[in-house]
């Protein structure tokens, strides 16, 4: 194969007047280490941490369209009041996209390189929305013969993340858990781990069809938040699970208050006496996401025996010894049109990822609205 002398990148840039600015640009072929590969990126996801370093806190209602189908530039003006917190960025022309999917098209000289030459693999490293990247042939994901570069894009933030809450879950002590966006791609995929794995996960949605979907994949304890009795069927079917520790990727706002409170209403459905302080079994609720950036509001009555705190899967993971780390990689791998199949919405080439219709719909951050960027593909 004759490689290329340039890619394309997609970078995000963000100027010190507060404007940020996404392009496509023109950048050198890597030329791959001894110990590394470069990969021909084929399929990458937009994930909602993708979409955060690629529009910086921008405000959407002032995205600004320009260029050529080929190469558009996208503008948007990012409000006053978050740039201290993005000084770190001001003026880096920033690639974009955590994990992805290709075949290796050359190598370095060691053997652990040279063995996966021709090879699929899945990465994550950023700098995914490219045509090309180099990665550690150590970091690889060798797909088994056969996968198609689009099962295999999302092999690590959603799977990774799914396993990592249930690893949490029971290294901290509990036996059943609650997930906040569980219709979302990395919902499903919770569940069917949980399904496997013979653990009860509540599944709290946002809407009917969100629950009609979720109960056609056979999943049995789903409570809609929009529902008047929310915290009633909600407390009924912790009492049931037994669950004590949530995941919660809206952040903002009532929810993790709401749902300390049923799981303490549920635990003292079993109380045999009454303690001013609330019962003593510890409740916890990890924040994952932040869909809603409100303040988190949390109220009195959930006793004094429980925690909130930040969740991250990369955190995590470094707290893990790496043999188990990578036995997670490998069930990835071997349950990759399975348990952990995602699902897009729609594939768009690099140049279409910054198109009006494409943003429009991704940057709603809505549930099934998943994309998937093809960096091959013609504009």
């Amino acid at each position: 194969m004759t490689l290329p002398a340039t890619a394309l990148q997609l970078r995000s840039l963000l100027h010190a007047s507060g404007d940020l600015e996404l392009s496509l640009t023109d950048v050198p072929l890597p030329v791959p280490g001894p110990d590394e590969v470069l990969i021909r990126v084929e399929a990458t996801p937009i994930n909602p941490s993708d979409i955060g370093l690629l529009l910086a806190a921008a405000d959407l209602s002032t995205l600004r369209y320009a260029g050529t189908a080929e190469r558009p530039v996208v503008t948007a003006a990012v409000p006053q009041k978050v740039l201290p917190g993005l000084a770190g960025r001001v003026g880096q022309s920033m690639p974009v996209g955590n994990e992805g999917a290709g075949t290796v098209v050359a190598t370095g000289s060691a053997p652990q390189a040279r063995a996966l030459m021709g090879r699929l693999v899945a990465v994550i490293g950023g700098a995914m929305y490219a045509q090309y990247r180099v990665m550690p042939a150590a970091d690889c994901l060798l797909l088994p013969e056969g996968t198609v570069a689009a099962d295999a894009a999302s092999c690590f933030v959603n799977p990774l993340t799914a396993l990592g809450m249930v690893e949490t879950m029971r290294r901290d002590g509990h036996t059943a858990l609650v997930h906040t966006v569980g219709a979302s791609n990395l919902g499903r995929m919770l569940q069917r781990i949980c399904t496997k794995d013979g653990i009860a996960l509540v599944n709290l949605v946002r809407s009917v069809e969100q629950e009609a979907l979720l109960r056609g994949d056979g999943a049995p304890h789903v409570v809609n938040t929009t529902a008047p009795d929310f915290s009633a069927r909600l407390t009924d079917v912790l009492a049931e699970t037994g669950a004590t520790i949530a995941f919660d990727a809206i952040g903002g706002g009532r929810l993790a208050g709401q749902i300390l409170q049923c799981m303490e209403a549920a635990i003292n459905r079993r109380a045999t006496g009454y303690s001013r302080y609330g019962s003593n079994v510890h409740k916890q609720v990890y924040i994952y996401g932040s869909l809603d950036r409100s303040p988190i509001e949390l109220p009195r009555n959930i006793g004094m025996a429980w925690s909130t705190g930040g969740w991250l899967l990369f955190p995590f993971l470094h707290t893990l010894p790496p043999e188990r780390v990578q036995a997670l990689r490998a069930r990835v791998a071997a349950e990759l049109t399975t348990t952990f199949a995602s699902h897009y919405t729609r594939s768009v080439s690099l140049a279409g990822a910054l198109r009006q219709d494409a943003m429009a719909d991704y940057t709603r951050q809505a549930t099934g609205t998943k994309y998937l960027i093809l960096p091959q593909a013609p504009a």
